[in-house]
């Protein structure tokens, strides 16, 4: 594999969104180490989520701690696709 494009990931999340499930599903069977922020047990997460991309929607991933990638597509879920190619996977 080669190397990620990346030394940090955050998921911005929501304990009750699937599709932030299926994310973090998804980063544990890749093997990619990971922090989790729940917006909704942390309102200065949902703040700062609003603040940096304009919307309060989950998942988000934060690569390095400045990069912020949605990490959905509205109405269509989980981008298995697009964040396969963003963090460098196979």
């Amino acid at each position: 594999m080669s190397e990620r494009p990346f030394q940090s990931l955050t998921v911005y999340s929501s304990s009750l969104c699937p599709d932030c499930r299926q994310a973090t599903r998804f980063l544990d069977d890749h093997g990619v180490a990971y922090e989790v922020i729940e917006i909704d047990k942390d309102p200065d997460a949902a703040t700062r989520l609003e603040e940096k991309t304009g919307k309060r929607g989950v998942p988000y991933f934060v690569l390095d701690g400045e990069r912020w990638e949605r990490a959905y597509i509205p109405r269509q879920g989980f981008d298995r696709e697009g964040m396969t190619a963003l963090l460098g996977l196979s």
